[in-house]
């Protein structure tokens, strides 16, 4: 008898028919690779224990001998341990292709903004100070400060097309909107954003992470940009902030890989508003039962969002960032029962409930900073969102 071939859904909807399906409730997720909707509860994955590649396991196993014929875990986790999480067995799902980024899409509203930074921009780079005592004292190493931006309309923000226009001015990031009403919430409240930065990736026995770390913000002059491009690339300072990252990534990924590719350099991908340094490391996993939720889970947090050592910078991040992070600096993503799945950092991102927006932004903190330096680069990643909103921070 021949071996039984393994048969995965393949994509039957255009990509931008699921990106106009998307409705606030429903999760969405885009990517290179492709495109998914999701919609309904089939089943919710709680894991009070912190292991949720287990629960998310079981729940789609317990889905399986239901008879749901394509159970997938989609949803999203906070950056805390203890922190929020929303992860759902949904009871329809549809795939596409990645939709292209030149479609048509309606520009953004200016509707009169009100604009509030936490902490003020001067807090911040108090905050900063404070970090590089830290690490001038052999504290630390490097902690990642963020800060947010509270933005009120006169009117309900309509998330369907803030995601659009999203996904299509950047069709190379991964794209997202997740449900996380909590108890209290005056509306539905959504996590939309599009992350640059793939925290880990499993098909078949294939691992991929691209961890980013050492930023600078992009200008309108291409040869300024070309230039900045390039003193990205040489800055001794962010190498070594991104060395850190990448090392990090690998050790871990390493406890799970026969096979292990890790570049000698980093490279640097962009935006349309940030350079990043970038390693793409790629794998093969040793045990298929190890899902890509379980290698998220073992790589979260990665010292590009939280610093190093990891228990010292998220002690420091409670003491200097003066709100919870709740679901920045998380992860977003899916993870099938065959424990295939994309998982990716939450970043450039907000959050939506009705006519109020909290986004968020932050940056590494190591040797060498320079406070104001920091301040701008938050300010520059904020303007994926704000363009988005057609707004801007004061």
């Amino acid at each position: 008898m021949s071996p039984a071939v393994l048969v995965r859904p393949r994509p039957v909807h255009r990509g931008a028919d699921l990106l106009a399906a998307y409705l606030p409730g429903s999760f969405y997720y885009t990517s290179a690779h492709g495109s998914l909707l999701a919609d309904g509860v089939h089943a919710c994955v709680e894991a009070d224990g912190g292991d949720r590649a287990r629960a998310a396991a079981a729940a789609l196993a317990a889905a399986v001998r239901a008879g749901h014929d394509d159970p997938v875990v989609v949803g999203a986790i906070g950056f805390r341990q203890d922190g929020p999480a929303s992860l759902v067995v949904p009871a329809v799902v549809r795939r596409a292709c990645a939709p292209a980024g030149d479609g048509p899409t309606a520009p953004a509203a200016v509707p009169a903004w009100t604009v509030v930074p936490r902490p003020e921009p001067a807090r911040y780079a108090d905050a900063v100070r404070r970090a590089l005592e830290l690490i001038d004292g052999a504290e630390l190493d490097k902690v990642v400060l963020g800060r947010c931006l509270d933005l009120l309309s006169g009117s309900p923000v309509a998330v369907p097309a803030l995601l659009a226009r999203l996904v299509r001015a950047d069709p190379a990031a991964h794209a997202f909107a997740v449900d996380v009403s909590a108890p209290g919430d005056p509306a539905p409240r959504t996590l939309v954003g599009a992350s640059p930065e793939l925290l880990v990736s499993r098909r078949g026995t294939e691992v991929v992470a691209n961890p980013l770390a050492g930023s600078a913000p992009r200008v309108a002059d291409e040869a300024r940009d070309r230039g900045r491009r390039a003193a990205l690339l040489a800055s001794a300072k962010d190498r070594a902030e991104h060395a850190h990252v990448a090392a990090e990534v690998a050790r871990v990924l390493g406890r799970f890989c026969r096979e292990l590719h890790v570049p000698a350099e980093p490279t640097v991908i962009g935006t349309p508003t940030m350079w990043h340094l970038s390693t793409r490391i790629t794998g093969r996993i040793a045990d298929p039962a190890t899902s890509a939720l379980a290698l998220a889970e073992a790589l979260h947090p990665t010292p590009a969002v939280c610093g190093v050592p990891v228990d010292r910078a998220r002690d420091a991040i409670a003491d200097l960032e003066p709100l919870d992070r709740g679901y920045f600096t998380g992860l977003v993503g899916w993870t099938d029962r065959h424990g295939d799945g994309e998982w990716v950092v939450t970043i450039r991102c907000a959050e939506v409930c009705d006519a109020a927006v909290r986004l968020f932004a932050g940056a590494g903190i190591v040797a060498g900073s320079d406070p104001d330096a920091e301040l701008a680069e938050t300010g520059a990643k904020f303007r994926t969102l704000l363009r988005a909103l057609g707004a801007r921070e004061r």
